[in-house]
């Protein structure tokens, strides 16, 4: 009798112990430490009805990095393909709409706006997209992908 309260005792000891070890659930970090991690390069655009149109963004705009900071405020930073006028600068941003737009000071390409609908962003990716209008052609959804 005595051995198996002994025995019994052991395994509740065991199953508290199990219990108390569990890992505590990872951090999922929000989606201002995603944007601020590191500075964002443009890897490829597509367009509702065209698709892929990366080859048609100019060459000074793929080479651009974009660092957003914690506190509300970022740079774009040209590197050896400069744009004329130069898109280099500081820019303030926001999430707005429960965090589902990203709203920037200023619009960033030729026919676009401030605000993206942000589309995903993870570890790695930066998915935003907007209706850009260039005439002669009709208003269209551009989706733009960054990575780091």
């Amino acid at each position: 009798m005595k051995k198996g309260i002994w025995q019994l005792a052991a395994l509740g000891f065991l199953v508290a112990c199990f219990v108390a070890c569990k890992k505590s659930p990872a951090h999922v970090k929000t989606k201002t430490e995603l944007a601020t991690q590191s500075s964002w390069k443009l890897s490829t655009a597509s367009a509702a009805g065209f698709g892929d149109i990366t080859s048609q963004i100019p060459a000074c705009y793929k080479d651009n990095t974009y660092t957003f900071v914690s506190d509300g405020t970022g740079t774009i930073n040209e590197s050896a393909n400069v744009c004329s006028p130069t898109t280099a600068g500081p820019f303030t941003w926001s999430f707005l709409n429960n965090e589902t737009t990203l709203h920037l000071s200023a619009a960033i390409f030729t026919g676009g706006s401030s605000d993206f609908t942000i589309v995903s962003l993870t570890e790695t990716n930066f998915v935003i997209s907007q209706v850009v209008t260039i005439s002669p052609l009709p208003a269209t959804t551009v989706q733009f992908t960054f990575i780091h």
